[in-house]
């Protein structure tokens, strides 16, 4: 039985996931889901670094103004630039280095 980090990992390395898809596929339940997801990716992205790979992050991107904010293991809630609450996640995939 893989823990669920290790469920993450293995996900992360076929493709790209934003943390809803993540908690969605690893089936978490509760409004605590996207929050566990992004706490475990944190842990995971120093794992990475002593196995030689790398957590690729494609940054949260504002779907009215086109902001694209810094490439951090986060999901922002308001666009500073138009305060637009409708953001594109950021999206993650592993890859060897």
């Amino acid at each position: 039985m893989m823990t669920r980090r290790q469920r993450i990992i293995k996900l992360l390395e076929e493709r790209d996931y934003s943390p809803s898809e993540l908690a969605l596929a690893l089936e978490l339940p509760g409004r605590g889901a996207k929050k566990t997801v992004l706490e475990d990716l944190k842990a995971i992205q120093k794992t990475l670094k002593r196995e030689g790979k790398v957590l690729l992050i494609k940054p949260a991107e504002c779907r009215k103004c086109g902001f694209v904010f810094r490439p951090e293991i986060n999901v922002p809630s308001r666009c500073p630039k138009c305060r637009s609450e409708w953001i594109e996640e950021p999206r993650f995939k592993i890859e060897a280095r």
